[in-house]
């Protein structure tokens, strides 16, 4: 690459888009192409900058392989940034695999970062676990090992592990004021705050509270049987009983444990469970059955 385009890209390394833009901005070369559109990026602006880099992936000839995969990780970041979840996964894993072969450690490590990120967006944290078994993120730059643990601590907190989300927020946190790009460290501030905001609302003996995560994380691993309505199940020292596809048994489960440890008329149970206004025989019935249905799901919980 010639003066202009590293300087560029150092700028654009260091959070610098404006910085990058006017080194580049009038040239039309794919290089400066696939770095506007990651400015553009930067500033916001993901219509252009996704063209511009669609743009940068064309002109790059056939036989410069990995260009055109660094533009496929750069199109994918400006994706899982604009919540695009319909992009091809599968690119990103080719990309990824390319700049392996030939030695861009840096880059494929950003394009494994992206994959995990889209994981845990739609909620495969088992694969985004096996993604991150054995990688070390110590040889990259800061900014790099800054994402990667934002990664690490976004899949504790998910995984209701606390303390792992703490330490893993902190090393985020270190790296990015190495890293000096502002908005790392905003980034880390942000998911930090979640840490300290209230994370769910306790119903229990006709009293509600709020608790944080770590408080959430306590009860479950708690003795006391907790109906989960984030997660339609229902849980006790680490045993679940998933609902979530039993919608009338949650409704039915969630009613008697807010009243509990008082009774809950059968009426209203009904209106509840049936969305009944009136109660006849045949709603009777129906809910005997569901509620026998439901003790026997709960056998392994709850008397």
């Amino acid at each position: 690459m010639d003066s202009l385009v590293t300087a560029a890209a150092r700028a654009l390394a260091a959070g610098d888009p404006l910085g990058a833009l006017n080194r580049i901005a009038l040239r039309d070369d794919a290089a400066a192409l696939a770095l506007r559109g990651i400015a553009m990026a930067q500033l916001g602006d993901l219509v252009r900058a996704r063209a511009l880099v669609r743009s940068a992936a064309r002109a790059f000839g056939p036989r410069e392989s990995v260009a055109r995969a660094r533009c496929v990780v750069a199109e994918a970041e400006i994706a899982l940034v604009s919540r695009d979840l319909k992009w091809p996964a599968k690119a990103l894993g080719a990309a990824r695999a390319t700049l392996e072969a030939h030695g861009d450690h840096a880059n494929a490590a950003h394009a494994r970062y992206l994959e995990l990120r889209r994981l845990l967006l739609i909620g495969q944290l088992d694969e985004a676990e096996r993604l991150l078994d054995g990688f070390d993120p110590s040889p990259f730059p800061p900014a790099l090992r800054a994402a990667h643990e934002l990664v690490v601590a976004g899949l504790a907190m998910r995984r209701l592990h606390t303390q792992a989300a703490r330490a893993a927020l902190a090393r985020a946190g270190h790296a990015a004021r190495h890293a000096g790009i502002p908005a790392l460290s905003a980034e880390v501030s942000s998911a930090s705050h979640v840490l300290n905001t209230p994370a769910a609302r306790l119903i229990a003996r006709g009293e509600e509270r709020l608790l944080l995560l770590d408080e959430v994380e306590a009860l479950l691993a708690s003795n006391a049987l907790v109906v989960d309505a984030c997660r339609y199940a229902a849980s006790e020292a680490g045993t679940v009983v998933s609902l979530a596809r039993r919608p009338v048994l949650f409704t039915l489960l969630r009613t008697l444990a807010e009243a509990w440890p008082a009774d809950v008329p059968r009426d209203t149970l009904v209106a509840r469970a049936f969305r009944a206004k009136h109660a006849d025989e045949s709603h009777r019935a129906r809910l005997r059955v569901e509620i026998g249905r439901l003790r026997t799901m709960l056998r392994a919980v709850a008397d």
